[in-house]
């Protein structure tokens, strides 16, 4: 498996979904030349999994973690051509990637906003403490894993994920349903 995952900490409960697997793992060090070589070289039955923080222009990266704001978009636009021709074993995670891939054409599971911290929750509506995102987010994200694990085909994952939302509350209930297969 590919995995595209630039480091931060805010998202790095999301390494739980390749730890183990003895993927290629690229970080915010490659450049987009790199990136698009692998996207290339990436046979199309072998997972391309993108995670971390975008929007619906791709998945940024940053140079330095300590700074809060994003300098790159790390896979974009400029990307799409490789991705496309990847079929539909894609995987991304990041606020607003079933926007980028409508955009763009692309097939797999995507995900729509994922709340990550509490500001993200303040701008929903949604009260929460950070520490209740994380470890919802550290449990949602085992049971993706799990899923993938066993084989369940990605069309089947979104409305597995709404299944085992077993804790329901409106953290929970957003994140939960923000899982799209296109």
């Amino acid at each position: 498996m590919l995995v595209i995952h630039p480091k931060d900490i805010t998202t790095s409960f999301l390494n739980c979904l390749y730890k183990g697997t003895g993927s290629t793992v690229v970080d915010q060090t490659a450049s987009k030349r790199e990136i698009e070589h692998l996207l290339h070289h990436c046979p199309p039955q072998e997972r391309i999994m993108l995670l971390g923080h975008g929007s619906d222009n791709g998945l940024f990266s940053r140079t330095d973690d300590m700074k809060p704001e994003f300098d790159r978009i790390i896979v974009g636009h400029s990307h799409a051509y490789y991705l496309r021709h990847h079929g539909t074993n894609i995987v991304g995670i990041w606020c607003h990637a079933d926007k980028f891939a409508h955009k763009e054409g692309l097939h797999g599971l995507f995900s729509g906003m994922i709340i990550s911290d509490k500001r993200e929750a303040e701008e929903y509506g949604i009260i929460t403490l950070q520490h209740h995102i994380e470890e919802a987010n550290e449990v949602m994200f085992a049971k993706l894993r799990k899923l993938l694990d066993e084989g369940v085909p990605l069309h089947e994952i979104p409305e597995r994920m709404k299944a085992l939302n077993d804790k329901p509350s409106c953290l929970t209930n957003f994140n939960y349903e923000n899982f799209y297969y296109l």
